[in-house]
């Protein structure tokens, strides 16, 4: 569908026009990650594309009368006058200007990482407005890079506990199996990119052209050959060994890995006769590395039980940290019911096995892109202050008695640096120069450019 920012929202903001008090010039209003139960603090990300893309693309007389008609049958009032005014004196884009911290910074809940008010005191209704696309835009890649975030501090606690090379494994450790389980491309391609962002294994294309076009990263993702079921099945089970062969056969090469699910049938069966006995010395002669995969069973009984086989089978060394590591022909990834809690105890269970983290990896589909909401980070935006007719800024607020965890902040915001954390303060009680949200987007312009890189180097600080 063709981005037409009029339609970008609610219907029922296309009334607010007819709602502010007369006086009102501009509204101020802030987004943010109120405090909830999944994270203390937040990967900030996914403001840029929605300026590129959303933004970046003025409003033009086809657009305005798509939404008269849509709004017209719909039931609700549409501002012609304000978006022809839109259209005629600024060249379709919006007088909006939007400040915010840098993309890729851990935010503490509670804080806000954007803050937009408008430019033209004829259109103070504009701020809200463009509330519904804002904060889809950036609360689904925020919730995704956190959850990636929190899934890699599991990993890299467990590495930093069995391994002799924890940071160098660790960018490989969490793949993204995402794709066909998001609502859409678009969520493919946000949520993709955000798993990126703390780590270098995915399977979802859309992630990578998303970070590539709205960020300049050459190649930020990087897979490997796999199996899945229908390409081991379609071979037949009297011909499963053959299957596995031809895998073994056709993807060899100093340094190359090739994952093979293995539990179409039988998993013990496939570990301890097919590459335990058939194919071992194949497996052996090989120049790549066999990533055996699990799919089904206990997601973490069964990962620990094939690693254990494989040991009895391939043997291993001990690595400086006492922790046994497989012989480097054979690895295993486990990617069937993995969260965070699951990873967590499956990484504990692999160290009190006795294990290193180098021999497994991890993968997530729906449960790393599809299964959060907007509440899982209590995502919201709120206005916070009106500049009216005599020049002054007026609080805004509300401050529910039925729930006071929804009281919003008074005052247009300001976010500082205070002990080395950051904290929210009001704009007019602190020097504006220390003031962290910074002009991110005015009137059409795009004022800073975050690259991949940069965002990747923040996140982990």
């Amino acid at each position: 569908m063709a981005n037409n920012i009029i339609l970008s929202t609610d219907s029922y903001k296309h009334s607010h026009f007819l709602q502010y008090p007369p006086e009102a010039r501009a509204i101020s209003a802030y987004g943010e990650s109120r405090t909830n139960g999944f994270a203390d603090d937040v990967l900030f990300l996914g403001l840029q594309p929605f300026l590129i893309d959303y933004l970046g693309k003025p409003v033009s007389r086809e657009d305005i009368e798509e939404a008269a008609e849509l709004c017209a049958a719909h039931g609700v009032p549409f501002n012609r006058e304000g978006w022809e005014a839109i259209v005629e004196d600024h060249g379709g884009y919006l007088p909006i200007e939007i400040s915010a911290l840098e993309e890729g910074s851990m935010v503490p809940t509670s804080v806000p990482l954007f803050q937009v008010v408008n430019t033209d005191p004829r259109m103070p209704w504009l701020t809200t407005f463009v509330e519904t696309a804002l904060l889809r835009a950036v609360w689904y890649p925020t919730t995704v890079a956190t959850l990636s975030r929190k899934c890699k501090s599991v990993i890299a606690a467990g590495l930093e506990r069995t391994s002799d090379d924890p940071a160098g494994q660790l960018p490989f450790k969490l793949h993204d199996f995402g794709a066909r389980g998001v609502s859409s491309g678009e969520s493919a391609a946000l949520g993709g990119m955000a798993h990126l962002v703390n780590f270098s294994g995915t399977d979802t294309l859309e992630g990578i052209l998303a970070a590539r076009r709205y960020y300049g990263a050459d190649m930020p993702g990087f897979s490997i050959p796999a199996a899945e079921h229908s390409t081991m099945t379609s071979w037949g089970r009297t011909r499963e060994e053959a299957a596995y062969e031809n895998m073994l056969d056709s993807f060899d090469g100093e340094g190359a890995l090739v994952a093979v699910v293995s539990d179409s049938y039988d998993l013990d069966h496939a570990v301890e006769k097919i590459w335990g006995e058939n194919l071992r010395d194949k497996v052996l002669n090989r120049k790549g590395t066999l990533v055996v995969r699990p799919d089904s069973g206990d997601p973490v009984e069964t990962p620990l039980r094939t690693l254990e086989k494989l040991w009895d089978i391939f043997g291993g060394s001990v690595n400086g940290k006492g922790f046994k590591v497989l012989d480097p022909h054979v690895r295993v990834i486990q990617g069937d019911g993995m969260n965070v809690e699951s990873i967590a105890s499956l990484v504990k269970a692999v160290g009190d096995a006795g294990f290193a983290i180098d021999n497994i990896a991890f993968g997530m589909g729906g449960g790393l892109l599809q299964l959060v909401n907007r509440d899982t980070l209590r995502f919201a935006m709120k206005a916070n202050a009106m500049h009216v007719d005599d020049g002054s800024w007026q609080d805004v607020s509300k401050k529910p008695a039925t729930d006071p965890s929804k009281a919003s902040k008074a005052g247009r915001q300001a976010v500082v640096e205070q002990g080395g954390k950051l904290v929210a303060k009001r704009l007019d009680e602190i020097d504006p120069a220390d003031d962290l949200l910074k002009p991110v987007w005015r009137n059409g312009e795009l004022l800073v450019r975050h690259s991949f890189d940069a965002v990747r180097e923040r996140s982990w600080k």
